[in-house]
């Protein structure tokens, strides 16, 4: 990115204004991108914990940490500076999830999964993807909708519903 920074203050003071906003288009877009690849990483942990919970049906603190921060993180992430608009709408998490992350959510979570008891591909062939794709785009959604603040109570509602997470409140409380 140096680089580039350099070439576009050259362009401008050369008065290559055509260069120069080439040059702002590229930078924009390798800032989406590095965007794009946090919420990945986040939304990898998700999936790994949202497996993590549909083969152990349970729910464990540290499981329910990591899934609401995953969920605040990625709201941070996903909004454009502007804070009206997004760099992923929420039609697209679907695809996403379905093309890009949810494979290599399986091989991490097969090594947390039961100690390590699943090969990935074990682990991939016993999940209900669509329930889990189901719940974590249910969970992407109260992004759009709820602010940071309210965030984390309208969090614990939807984690009770995941299998132990009745047990989980019952814990917390």
């Amino acid at each position: 990115m140096t680089q580039e920074l350099i070439d576009l203050r050259k362009s401008i003071l050369e008065g290559r204004y055509a260069d120069a906003l080439a040059i702002v288009d590229e930078l924009e877009g390798m800032s989406k991108q590095a965007i794009l690849r946090n919420v990945q990483a986040y939304l990898r942990i998700l999936l790994i914990h949202l497996i993590k919970n549909q083969v152990e049906q349970r729910l464990t603190g540290s499981w329910a940490n990591s899934i609401r921060n995953s969920i605040r993180e990625i709201k941070k992430l996903n909004i454009k500076d502007n804070k009206t608009s997004y760099y992923l709408n929420l039609d697209e998490w679907e695809n996403l999830i379905e093309e890009e992350v949810i494979e290599d959510a399986i091989a991490d979570a097969s090594e947390e999964v039961i100690n390590g008891k699943f090969s990935r591909s074990q682990l991939s062939a016993m999940l209900d993807k669509s329930q889990i794709l189901t719940t974590a785009t249910s969970l992407l959604a109260l992004t759009y909708t709820y602010s940071p603040k309210d965030l984390p109570a309208i969090m614990d509602d939807y984690l009770t519903q995941l299998a132990g997470g009745e047990d989980w409140i019952n814990r917390e409380k």
